[in-house]
């Protein structure tokens, strides 16, 4: 069998379909909602800043930012698949909200 008749893995290419729309307005609303989920005033960030080294996020004020994007998004977000890489800078977290929007049934 040749190399290109072997099946692709395509396991680290599954990428969650990203509405920019969405993701421009998860990334909003996350720039918004931070200093109020940290309860302090925040230097001016911007989409590359780290959200635990430079932002100062902790795991408690990670769930409760999910969720108060969750409100003001008008959206239910799945969080089963998100992992630390998710949570790197505010445009991951903004991609990530935007990729895993529950569908209202």
């Amino acid at each position: 069998m040749t190399d290109s008749a072997l099946p692709e893995n395509t396991a680290d290419t599954t990428i969650a379909t990203v509405d920019p729309e969405l993701r421009d307005r998860a990334l909003d609303g996350i720039l918004l909602l931070l200093p109020q989920v940290l309860k302090r005033e925040l230097p001016e960030i911007g989409e590359n800043a780290c959200l635990f080294d430079e932002v100062g996020l902790t795991s408690a004020a990670t769930l409760e930012l999910i969720l108060e994007l969750e409100d003001h998004l008008d959206v239910q977000i799945d969080v089963e698949g998100i992992d630390q890489d998710d949570l790197r800078s505010v445009g991951t977290l903004a991609g990530f909200v935007a990729g895993h929007v529950i569908a209202e049934d």
